[in-house]
């Protein structure tokens, strides 16, 4: 299963405990600069606009959640460290979760973990 559809799968399955939101960033394979010879042809960000339109490219392919797109000076890139690809979970404004970088150590079990035994927990309160 490839990873955004594992994504997907994760993000259906806890849909009812938490929201996910995707934030697209830098190009981290841009086809002006370092890139995979059968990716996407996205070239490097020169506007806000450049990035929407990457993020289009993304959005085709149905994630069930939102995407958002990081703005052109990559702020939440660089306050998260998310270069080139992270996962986080936040509670209540604090990070309870963070990632590894992608895509060596982006870990969707860990996310499936952590989310598993949130419910777990919750469950027994109510």
């Amino acid at each position: 299963m490839s990873k955004f559809k594992r994504y997907n799968a994760v993000a259906s399955e806890f849909d009812n405990i938490a929201d996910f939101l995707i934030i697209y960033i830098e190009e981290a394979h841009a086809s002006d600069g370092w890139r995979f010879e059968y990716n996407v042809q996205i070239a490097s960000h020169k506007s806000l606009d450049d990035r929407r339109k990457a993020a289009m490219i993304l959005a085709e392919k149905n994630p069930v959640c939102p995407i958002v797109v990081d703005n052109i000076a990559n702020t939440a890139n660089i306050q998260y460290g998310g270069y080139f690809e992270r996962l986080y979970i936040i509670k209540d404004g604090v990070i309870a979760y963070e990632g590894g970088r992608g895509p060596e150590f982006y870990n969707l079990d860990e996310v499936h973990q952590w989310l598993a035994s949130y419910r777990g927990s919750t469950d027994k309160h109510c």
